[in-house]
């Protein structure tokens, strides 16, 4: 969409090279792509842009970098979120997964999450972890949260970088152990034994976003429509 839209505004095809890719249904409230142009194409671009682009996908800014910036392998750290509803909500179908008639243990959920940044491979939540010369992903943060009234859950996490439908396996896990289908021992036993289960579920793919990335050169809030809609952390929304 976005190539489309350019050849539209600069009559010639340019190429976009974007920060990632995820699963069909899976949504971004910070993404970055960089896009070869001459200087003088920068001008209007961002009016231009999103007088083009489809309702659903916004461009915030045009930042001009060096010529050797990537937006793909400069990035830093990622950050995800994830959200789930626990009652049927029409305006949050689209935006937050669904799971509900679930009497879910958020204590030993939240001592699952704590885990994540004390191991490094991660091959047993990858949908094809020999796919990756390696497995190693440094979490440096994650974190699970339940609005005020138990009616929503918020997990976020921060790495280097990620694997394979990861962010929706650990989702999907953190759920069985919150419904009792998996225990704490065995959760961390995939992270320790880095063996791949026979049988691998992810979350459903509407309630991930991928909500901020960082580079060495630049480092930007998120989006505010995003945090305006789904609550912000620190303001008493999330505990």
């Amino acid at each position: 969409m976005l190539e489309a839209a350019l050849l539209k505004i600069l009559k010639t095809p340019t190429s976009v090279n974007g920060c990632g890719r995820t699963d069909a249904g899976v949504h971004a409230s910070q993404y970055f792509f960089h896009a070869d142009m001459a200087k003088t194409a920068v001008e209007g671009l961002l009016f231009k842009l999103n007088r083009a682009l489809p309702l659903d996908i916004s461009v915030f800014d045009v930042i001009p970098v060096h010529d050797r910036a990537n937006a793909r392998f400069d990035a830093v750290r990622r950050s995800y979120d994830y959200f789930i509803h626990r009652r049927k909500d029409p305006f949050l179908q689209a935006g937050s997964a669904l799971y509900s008639d679930m009497d879910l243990d958020i204590p030993l959920m939240k001592a699952a999450v704590a885990l994540l940044p004390q191991y490094e491979d991660y091959y047993a939540f990858c949908k094809s972890p020999a796919s990756f010369k390696h497995t190693i992903c440094r979490i440096s943060t994650a974190h699970l949260w339940e609005d005020q009234r138990g009616e929503r859950l918020r997990f976020q996490i921060s790495a280097n970088r990620f694997l394979t439908g990861m962010i929706r396996i650990i989702v999907g896990r953190l759920l069985e152990i919150g419904t009792g289908r998996m225990s704490l021992e065995a959760f961390e036993a995939h992270l320790r034994d880095k063996k791949t289960p026979r049988i691998i579920t992810g979350a459903h793919p509407q309630g991930l976003y991928l909500s901020k990335v960082v580079y060495p050169y630049l480092e930007l809030p998120q989006g505010g429509i995003f945090s305006e809609v789904f609550g912000e952390v620190g303001t008493g929304y999330w505990v």
